[in-house]
């Protein structure tokens, strides 16, 4: 329980900090901190957690974190389905808490014929920049995909874990530089989720994507890592 406990904090703060930037702060008149910042809210988020509760759970906090560590033999089926449950409650109790706060401004309306309504994700009308579902599926997939490849690298016995932290965070923040414009930036089916719920419309009908291209990504780069990366014997030594 204990481990779910953490996921579902961790998960709760990351769906808090980085779409609470985004709703509150992104584009506050003059003083806005803009996608760079809302880019920033996001790892630093995972950084947060991955050190505060990170040696509970292992610090997931992302449905398809979960499952591209089981395609990488570091988590075991058992634990898949609890974990994501989680993470999910987590998620959704942090939109609740943003659109509490967001109900406590007059005039407060979520707008959901309009691309990034509440922070939800979207392709072709709903993608801030008009981006197809092609070119979304293929966003997402990617950059999950390296973003679990990353993770993989980091957390190795061989790496130095000390920092493991710190990289899977400023590389969820280079994958928001990268895919704000596109996708309003998912790589979690759990902060997808959440936000499409109190979105819903179109929105909740498109969140299948941001569930099934990540975890596919994941499970892609899990497999990558497994048989073509991990080192098994003792690491090279680094000659500078």
């Amino acid at each position: 329980m204990k481990k779910l406990f953490a996921e579902f904090f961790g998960t709760y703060w990351l769906v808090f900090g980085g779409c609470g930037s985004a709703l509150f702060a992104a584009g506050f008149p003059e003083l806005g901190i803009g996608f760079a910042g809302v880019a920033l809210a996001f790892g630093l988020t995972v950084v947060a957690m991955a050190y505060a509760v990170g040696h509970i759970s292992g610090g997931h906090f992302n449905p398809a974190v979960s499952f591209g560590l089981w395609a990488g033999g570091k988590f075991p089926i058992k634990d898949l389905i609890p974990y994501i449950i989680a993470q999910c409650i987590g998620a959704i109790a942090a939109a609740g808490t943003l659109y509490t706060i967001a109900s406590g401004k007059a005039g407060f309306a979520i707008d959901n014929t309009k691309a990034g309504a509440f922070a939800s994700n979207g392709f072709g009308a709903f993608s801030p920049d008009g981006y197809s579902l092609q070119a979304a599926f293929i966003t997402e997939f990617v950059l999950t995909m390296f973003f679990l490849l990353i993770i993989l690298g980091a957390t190795d016995k061989f790496a130095n874990s000390n920092f493991c932290g710190i990289a899977i965070g400023l590389t969820l923040t280079v994958i928001h530089l990268v895919s704000i414009p596109i996708t309003n930036t998912s790589v979690n089916p759990a902060r997808s989720l959440s936000q499409a719920v109190f979105t819903g419309g179109e929105p909740l009908a498109q969140v299948w994507l941001f569930w099934a291209a990540p975890i596919l990504g994941a499970i892609a780069a899990g497999f990558i890592y497994k048989n073509l990366l991990q080192q098994h014997g003792e690491p090279d030594k680094i000659v500078l």
